[in-house]
């Protein structure tokens, strides 16, 4: 069982994507959006799928390859901090995305990715002990549990759907 995390810890930053994930248990979120998030990206027009809604800002493949890249990061910090208390460093999204070749594949793959990856964040989260979602390391300068690790992820992900359903679609 992962509880609801504490706002010590987490940054105030990250509040912004804690605060949007609801009181059902974090597995089972992380679960229904798996499928939705995949289901959403499936249903996108494939001729949508290189749309930025405006210069400079990420396409729909790039979104979702962002969400995809930042699990994988939020994941291995969650599985570092269960096991020791260090500091890690931050990832700057802007040099991913320059280096992310999101946009040479289709998005059926990337969706694939994207399901594939939550799948082993949730193998991950699972195998977690109280005592271990409680843990805390540093990242990006600032203090972090495992649990808080695990509503970022969820919030994260919502955040960006939400700017999709709104801006790009």
């Amino acid at each position: 069982m992962i509880n609801r995390p504490q706002p010590d810890e987490y940054s105030a930053f990250a509040a912004r994507y804690v605060d949007l994930v609801g009181n059902d248990p974090i597995l089972d979120i992380l679960e229904h959006l798996q499928q939705n998030t995949y289901n959403f990206f499936m249903g996108i027009d494939p001729d949508k799928a290189e749309y930025a809604y405006a210069e400079g800002k990420w396409t729909v493949k790039q979104v979702l390859g962002h969400i995809a890249d930042t699990e994988r990061v939020f994941a291995y910090r969650a599985l570092v901090f269960s096991r020791e208390a260090i500091e890690l460093p931050g990832f700057d999204q802007d040099v991913y995305m320059e280096k992310a070749t999101f946009n040479d594949r289709p998005l059926k793959d990337i969706a694939n990715e994207f399901k594939t990856i939550r799948e082993s964040t949730l193998y991950l989260l699972r195998s977690l002990t109280e005592e271990q979602s409680m843990q805390k390391g540093v990242a990006s300068g600032n203090p972090v549990s495992v649990r808080a690790l695990a509503y970022m992820i969820a919030g994260h992900e919502m955040h960006h759907i939400k700017v999709l359903k709104e801006k790009y679609l």
